[in-house]
């Protein structure tokens, strides 16, 4: 069965259904939608309707947003992507992209700066947490990322601004190579398996999207173990002189 044949067989939702399986505002679809970032509905006289397909492409749509492409980007992006791909290998393809943190950047403004760090923050310090990563500044706006509230209470502790600095760029550097590494890792073992086999069945499909998920869950927690064991050797071998 073709892609096109599947979609007309499948598409049952209304684009009010649609846009809460997608998790979007309906307005918001039927602008991707003019912007070709999903293929046309099914016609039924009337009636518009919309298949799993189209949730995933929308699905995909907010992973790579998540990454901060802007819409010409994810056009390009979309475009690579194969024209049979199904709606099982579109939500592989967001699992993959999905970023790993669960907590959503936040915007705010210098002026409630402050308030949001329930401490005052003068340019000193807020230069200190731009340098560390967990806040972006775009003049007077502001963009809180993961780390943030954490990087505040390191803050309450009364180390040296520089110290806390080196400190974040130690984690930097060692964790963008970690990360490269593992992703290198994941698409070539992971990954690249999967897509190489042409077909999937629907139980295939979501067997594997759990096993992406829990691999995260568990890559994460080897991470967090392997730095307490390096930890714990650094402590004895201080110990040995």
């Amino acid at each position: 069965m073709s892609i096109e044949t599947e979609q007309e067989t499948s598409a049952e939702l209304t684009v009010d259904a649609l846009a809460a399986e997608a998790g979007m505002t309906v307005r918001t679809v039927r602008y991707y939608a003019g912007l070709g970032l999903i293929p046309p509905p099914v016609r039924r006289g009337r009636m518009a309707f919309y298949s799993d397909l189209h949730v995933a492409r929308l699905k995909l749509v907010r992973a790579l947003q998540d990454h901060g492409l802007s819409l010409t980007a994810i056009e390009d992006y979309l475009a690579r992507i194969p024209a049979d791909s199904n709606a099982d290998e579109l939500a592989v393809q967001r699992l993959a992209l999905s970023t790993w943190s669960p907590q959503p950047a936040e915007r705010t403004t210098r002026a409630d700066l402050d308030r949001r760090a329930g401490r005052p923050i003068d340019e000193a310090t807020l230069g200190v947490l731009v340098a560390i990563g967990v806040i972006e500044q775009d003049g007077d706006e502001l963009e809180l990322l993961p780390g943030f509230d954490a990087a505040v209470k390191v803050l309450a502790l009364d180390i040296r601004p520089d110290g806390i600095a080196a400190a974040g760029a130690a984690i930097k550097r060692h964790t963008s190579a970690l990360a490269e590494e593992l992703t290198e890792v994941f698409a070539r073992q992971v990954i690249g398996p999967y897509r190489s086999q042409e077909h999937h069945t629907a139980e295939e499909a979501a067997a594997f999207q759990e096993a992406i998920v829990q691999l995260r869950e568990l890559t994460l927690e080897a991470v967090v173990t392997g730095f307490q064991r390096a930890a714990n050797e650094v402590i004895n071998r201080s110990l040995r002189g």
